[in-house]
Formats: C-alpha cells, structure tokens, sequence
C-alpha cells in the first residue's frame, strides 16, 4: 500500500483546513504581516498543545507517530466537523481497506433496492459506487436529469458528467452548489480510499481538463452525506426545486443512494407527474 500518497493528501487537508481559519475566530490577534490567509503553524500547534515541529511535520506529511488523543487536539484547533474529524483519521492511519480493482464485477442492484427506488415515482433516484459511477436509477431521474441507458457504463461517472455535460449545468441554477455537494462525497471516499491508484489519475484527468473542477476541488468541503437544498431549471417543465437525501446502502459494494424529494409548497410534483404522463 503506498503510504506517501495517503500522507500527501492528508498535508494538503490541514494546509487547506489552516488557511480556512481566521485568527480572530480563535482568539488570536490578526497582525499585519500575514503572507497567507488563515492561521500559522505556530498558531495551530498552539491551539493544539503540541510542539510546532512536531505539526510541521505532520502538515508536510512526514511519516511520523500519531496518537488518536493527539490527533483530536489538532481536529479541534482547526475546527473540524464531525465529517472531517473521520476524513483527517482516514488519512492519518492506515485504513486496512484491500486495494480495488476496476475490472471488478459488475454491481449488483438486489431486488429489494431496485423496488424502493421504483417506488419512489416522483423522486428522483441514482444509486452510486464509491467512484461515483451510476450504478441504478429510476424512471424519474431519467426525466429530470439524463437518459443513463443512453449513456455508456464507463461514461457513466456523476463527477465526470457535471463537469462535460451541459445539460446539468443548465439544468441546476445553483450548479457549483449541486457540484460541491458530489465533490464533498467524492472526498470522503478518497479518504477513505486514498491509496487506490484510480482515484489519483482521476482526479489529474479532472484537473487537467476542467479549471473549474480544480478550483471546486481545492476549495471542497467533507461530508458523507450532505443535505442540499437545488433548484433545477428544466428544458420543459421550467423551475423544479429539491431536496437533496444521501444515504449509505450497507453491503459489499459501498453504494449509495441519492434521493432528490420534491420541496413542500412548490409545484415540483405536479410537474413531473405531467412530465412522466405525457411520456
């Protein structure tokens, strides 16, 4: 397992987590010589109680001891949620997941799955890997978002698709906020999976063809399941507004499963209903 790449995506995390913080949010003063935005070392290894070589080394992602009691010290100097609590343990121990392997199988949707998200007629449903691949969908995300049948298996990425189709950019009105939300679960999973190699030539691919996804992905928060409120501008029923319900399918395959819920006092519904009729 190749520890360095674990070790460099956690430097860049509590680079990017320090720049974040401004002194006065910790009761530090601002001073006038700031080159960069967001506290010093020093400042974190303060707050933290630990020696600021030891942090140094630690953001520069030296292979280095790190205690759980330790670690919690730095979270909470650099005001970690709860989410990036977990995303910072993933990157600073070993995880012990069992490398992946793209030529895996084929991933199974049970019948008991495909059945809830049929039934879920007005909603909005995708089912995803860990690499966000669209695995499963019903006949309304179909209708809202894209014809996936039309699309080919190995192009089905969510990540790649915000980011090369335009009909999801015109779609969302709030399209870097619908974006955010897939690239804050994107992040988890690399945490958690940083040491496959896929995720890494993934994201130099992204990188290197979208200035937007780099930007994004820079600047991109930590959540397993972020709630987002979206409003879609739909070719043909016009203004749909949803809310956004990520859930994790306990299983072998880490999938998850996105439901998009009409928002209550819109004519959302409605309008799919007649959308999906006239079909």
């Amino acid at each position: 397992m190749n520890s360095q790449v674990r070790l460099q995506a956690l430097s860049a995390f509590l680079k990017g987590q320090r720049a974040k913080i401004s002194p006065e949010s910790v009761g530090l003063p601002s001073g006038t010589r700031r080159r960069t935005p967001g506290l010093r070392r020093e400042e974190v290894a303060q707050l933290a109680g630990v020696s600021t070589t030891w942090y140094t080394w630690l953001e520069q992602g030296r292979d280095i001891q790190v205690s759980s009691s330790v670690l919690d010290c730095v979270a909470s100097a650099l005001l970690l949620n709860a989410d990036e609590r977990r995303y910072l343990y993933s990157l600073a121990f070993e995880s012990g997941a069992e490398p992946y392997s793209v030529k895996q199988e084929a991933v199974h949707i049970s019948p008991s799955l495909q059945k809830i998200i049929t039934e879920l007629k007005y909603c909005p449903v995708m089912i995803s890997d860990r690499m966000c691949n669209i695995v499963g969908w019903n006949r309304a995300a179909a209708y809202v978002f894209l014809d996936f049948d039309r699309i080919p298996p190995e192009e089905r990425n969510m990540i790649r698709l915000l980011f090369t189709r335009r009909e999801f950019q015109r779609l969302a009105v709030n399209w870097e906020q619908f974006a955010s939300g897939f690239l804050s679960m994107f992040r988890t999973y690399y945490g958690q999976y940083v040491e496959d190699e896929w995720y890494d030539r993934f994201l130099e691919e992204m990188k290197k063809g979208h200035p937007d996804f780099n930007r994004m992905w820079e600047q991109s928060q930590v959540s397993y399941a972020p709630e987002v409120h979206l409003e879609f501008r739909h070719a043909k029923a016009g203004k749909m507004v949803y809310e956004l319900t990520s859930l994790k399918v306990y299983g072998n395959d880490d999938l998850r499963c996105s439901i998009y819920t009409p928002a209550p006092d819109t004519t959302t519904e409605a309008k799919l209903r007649q959308l999906m009729e006239e079909k």
